[in-house]
């Protein structure tokens, strides 16, 4: 008997589900993975994180680190459904690939660590899902460890992330007596053997009047949301199976509550109801809002509406999403989202953005690193192609005949950055190729050439994005790479600004030639506040991506009488962008200003866009020179675990880093210590943390945004 019946329906497409598991490092989300494959009949062996044996978790690295590095596809079919899972790593380092993730993701299973709750990465990967506006149940994982307790993990689920959680199950069992759950839907109990086996009975007695005051409470809760369980419920004074499963159904894909069940995945506990929740409540691609994109080509007039939607449907014009690119040692696959129309084999297709025609060579169902070839993919695939040589990550690939381009994943700017070199000559060039490729595979990797010093700079998320990815280079070409110390991105912005400031750009030298006189004013972005301000909203949303969505430039003009027109006020603008590039203190990126444009004038002859755009970019450089500017350096939230015994240690440790400690509390026998730490002082933290707690210590950081640099710091390399 199955704990939560699955509707049947004649569209293929309702029978799809694809979904992202999102979690916290070690709570247990590629256990769940594993454990989806091989209860599914896609593997026939379960695979151990710390055997170094599982699927999605197939790359060396992530083998001997015991993470989640990058996401992996994996495909299944449970109850008649096909389920395309993705795995998401579980590291701050690593938030952007999770951010592309959820980009093409319909539904998401989020696990928690039934110890530690709500931990801080499961916060942020929670905000970028409800951005991206992806509907979730939660899974209350590792309910064997001892200090496990569904309320106090589902409290802090209510807490910090703030849906209405409906609890469906409750544990039989405590620690490690947990046997199995009680399904507060069916009435049932489920219990499993060591070896894995489901049992489903009645529920016993001794539980029988605590399942049912829980399954009392769900109904209430849910009739307080739903209007048929409502109404249902004052009628009848309880709610129907069959009603409460399409009021979860509801309320799950509309982002009203969030279901919530509980296990234990590494002893096979719980697994098989998730799967059938998964499938139960969880939407299709017909459930989902159809694709919105951008039209182009010849075909428009001027000023018509370009935007465009595109249903799940297969016989609509083909238009699909890349969102990962990997190159392997047999060729370059290239992950696509189908959301409309069907990819066949050997069809040209066109890289909307860029312009290029593409052909698919050869199309894949991916298990991980394993594959199954397919002759097409429908709307609702996630699959990878074969034969797309330029495509990266964000583009869209469409029919050339309705051409369209979909909104490409958000990507993070780096925040830390490293010189690497090949120790010997004759491998520069080879160097060269890999960073390439490597940025082609991962966009929140940036490379650049330092103008002063003729250093390649290779930029990106932390600390161990970057080892990953050197290693990475290490590993695969064979190459003998130095790698620089540590240096952070550091901001500038402004802390008390000028009124007045007088541009006057004349440029005379035969023929026509260049005149904008501009008056402009500049002052803080939110006069009061510091631009960490906006960077700690930002990161309690975005994770990495803390500064995707912080305010850094507002402009406008109160230019009166026409005395500056309207295309030469853009210009303007547009220089002032430009000037924004580089900062009067050391030549870091201005955030947080706001610029006003309130006076100007013309000539009937030498005024032109490029004029005004000049006379706004040196404007602003002038104006930041002349105001009290602040030297901004990213900070970030530590979240150390650290033994009773090594509290004082750590705290001081902590302080001599600058750090500010927000709170602490005490968890069975250790200390959860938070505090909010400039990143630069982070770099080796590690192995002080391991060193000052004789290596019983943890930490985890999440970005919260900028705050003002001490006296006398210049950012030039990371060091006061």
């Amino acid at each position: 008997m199955r704990s939560n019946p699955v509707p049947r329906t004649a569209d293929p497409l309702a029978t799809v589900r694809n979904l992202g598991i999102l979690a916290h490092v070690d709570a247990g989300k590629t256990t769940v993975t594993e454990r989806f494959l091989y209860l599914t009949g896609a593997t026939h062996k379960r695979g151990e994180v710390h055997d170094g044996t599982t699927v999605t978790d197939f790359d060396p690295q992530e083998r001997d680190r015991g993470i989640t590095i990058f996401a992996a596809a994996a495909s299944c079919d449970w109850a008649g459904h096909r389920i395309n899972l993705i795995d998401t790593p579980g590291h701050v380092d690593f938030a952007d690939e999770v951010e592309r993730s959820l980009r093409v993701l319909d539904g998401a299973i989020a696990v928690f660590d039934a110890v530690a709750g709500v931990e801080p990465q499961s916060e942020s990967v929670w905000r970028q899902a409800d951005r991206h506006g992806v509907p979730r149940i939660a899974f209350v994982n590792k309910l064997d460890r001892a200090g496990a307790d569904l309320d106090s993990a589902v409290e802090s689920i209510r807490r910090r992330l703030h849906p209405v959680p409906l609890v469906v199950q409750l544990p039989i069992g405590r620690e490690d007596g947990f046997t199995g759950v009680l399904d507060l839907v069916a009435m049932r109990a489920l219990t499993w053997s060591d070896g894995g086996d489901m049992a489903d009975g009645e529920v016993p007695g001794g539980l029988l009047d605590e399942a049912r005051r829980r399954r009392r409470l769900l109904e209430e809760t849910v009739a307080e949301l739903h209007p048929a369980a409502l109404e249902e419920f004052c009628a009848h004074s309880a709610v129907r199976d069959a009603t409460l499963v399409a009021a979860l159904r509801d309320l799950t894909r509309s982002g009203e509550a969030v279901v919530v069940l509980c296990g234990s995945a590494y002893r096979n506990r719980g697994v098989e109801p998730l799967l059938d929740a998964a499938v139960a409540y969880l939407p299709s691609p017909l459930d989902v809002p159809p694709v919105r994109g951008t039209a182009t080509g010849r075909g428009l007039a001027a000023g018509q509406d370009r935007t465009r939607e595109r249903a799940a449907d297969p016989r609509a014009p083909f238009a699909g999403l890349v969102f990962k690119v990997n190159s392997t040692a047999t060729g370059r696959l290239t992950f696509v989202r189908v959301y409309s129309g069907t990819l066949r084999k050997g069809d040209t297709v066109l890289d909307a953005g860029a312009g290029r025609t593409e052909r698919v060579g050869r199309i894949l169902r991916m298990r991980a690193d394993r594959h199954t070839e397919l002759d097409q993919a429908v709307a609702g695939d996630i699959v990878a192609v074969v034969g797309v040589k330029s495509a990266r990550a964000g583009a869209t690939l469409c029919a050339a005949s309705d051409p369209l381009v979909l909104e490409p994943p958000s990507a993070a700017d780096p925040v830390v950055s490293v010189a690497v070199e090949a120790r010997r000559n004759t491998d520069t060039d080879r160097l060269v190729t890999a960073l390439a490729r490597l940025v082609e595979e991962d966009p929140s990797l940036a490379v650049r050439t330092d103008p002063e010093t003729g250093q390649t700079v290779l930029s990106g998320m932390g600390e161990l994005h970057l080892e990953v990815a050197v290693e990475k280079i290490r590993r695969a070409q064979g190459l003998e790479i130095a790698v620089g110390r540590p240096q952070v991105a550091y901001r500038e912005t402004v802390a008390r600004g000028v009124t007045g400031l007088v541009y006057r750009h004349v440029k005379q030298d035969g023929g026509a030639g260049q005149f904008a006189h501009v008056v402009i004013d500049v002052e803080p972005l939110r006069p009061g506040a510091q631009s960490t301000e906006a960077g700690a909203e930002a990161g309690a949303e975005g994770g990495a991506g803390a500064e995707r969505t912080a305010e850094v430039f507002a402009f406008d003009s109160t230019v009166v009488g026409g005395r500056v027109p309207r295309e030469y006020v853009r210009a303007v603008e547009d220089g002032c962008r430009d000037a924004l590039a580089e900062g009067p203190i050391g030549g870091h990126p201005v955030t947080g200003v706001r610029v006003t444009l309130t006076d100007g004038a013309t000539h009937s002859k030498d005024s032109s866009e490029m004029a005004f755009r000049t006379a706004g970019r040196f404007a602003l450089r002038e104006a930041l020179r002349a105001s009290a500017m602040v030297l901004l350096e990213p900070v970030v939230e530590v979240t150390a675990t650290v033994p009773d015994d090594a509290v004082g240690g750590v705290l001081g440790d902590l302080a001599a880093r600058r750090g500010r400690v927000t709170g602490s509390t005490a968890r069975a026998g250790s200390t959860v210590v938070t505090a909010t730490v400039p990143l630069v002082e982070l770099f080796g933290y590690a192995t002080r943390l391991r060193s000052r707690t004789q290596g019983r210590g943890t930490f985890t950081t999440r970005p919260v945004g900028y705050a003002p640099a001490p006296a006398g710091a210049t950012g030039a390399d990371g060091t006061r």
